[in-house]
Parts: C-alpha cells; structure tokens; sequence
C-alpha cells in the first residue's frame, strides 16, 4: 500500500486531529513538518495537481506573511506565488495529506478519511 503524507504544523489543532485519524486509518504515514521543512515549489505544483486546485486556494490569506508580501497583487504570477508559499510556508492551508496520487486538505480532519475509500 502507498504511502500516505501530512504536511503537518503540530500546533494546529485540526492538523493533529487530521494526523490522528490518518495514523488510525493507514499503516504508513510520513508526517512532513512543513514550516521546518517546507515544500519545494514542485512539490507543492504537485499538491495543487492532486487536490485539483489553484494556488490561490491553498492560500491562508489572514496571515501576516500573506499580507506582509502582498500575496493578494493579482499582479503576481503563479510562478511568483508558489516561490512565495515555499519561502514562507505558514501562508499554505493545513494540513495537506497525499495518498496514491490524490490529496486533500484536512479541514474539517474527516475530509481524509475520503482517501481511502
């Protein structure tokens, strides 16, 4: 069976939530500590692929590094905007989990257990 990933920040209280129910559901979990260890701009080209999104909607716009580099200029790229959320990766909605080719944001935490259906 594949490997399931969370990018995970312990302090938030829906990704330890979403991180129980995952080590609950799969064997095999790779818990990413994403603002140590922050995701390269393929990577997270690769999360948007398999969530089906844009970068703008993996944005958490309220906070202060999202503001504090005008993340909101419609000026900016997607080029511009994935090298920002990988510099500064507090500004990426949490948490992520990938599972075979499929990912999904943990919010509510029961949104991971459709991944295994």
């Amino acid at each position: 069976m594949p490997t399931a990933k969370i990018y995970h920040n312990p302090r938030c209280s829906k990704s330890r939530a979403t991180l129980e129910l995952l080590v609950a559901k799969h064997d095999d979990v790779e818990v990413i500590k994403y603002l140590e260890y922050p995701p390269t701009v393929a990577e997270i080209k690769s999360m948007l692929q398999q969530l089906g999104l844009g970068i703008h909607d993996i944005l958490r716009k309220n906070e202060a590094e999202f503001k504090a580099n005008d993340m909101a200029n419609p000026a900016l790229s997607t080029e511009q905007l994935l090298a920002l959320a990988h510099q500064f990766p507090k500004v990426l909605e949490r948490p992520i989990v990938t599972f075979n080719n499929q990912a999904i944001i943990g919010r509510p935490p029961e949104n991971v257990l459709g991944l295994f259906e």
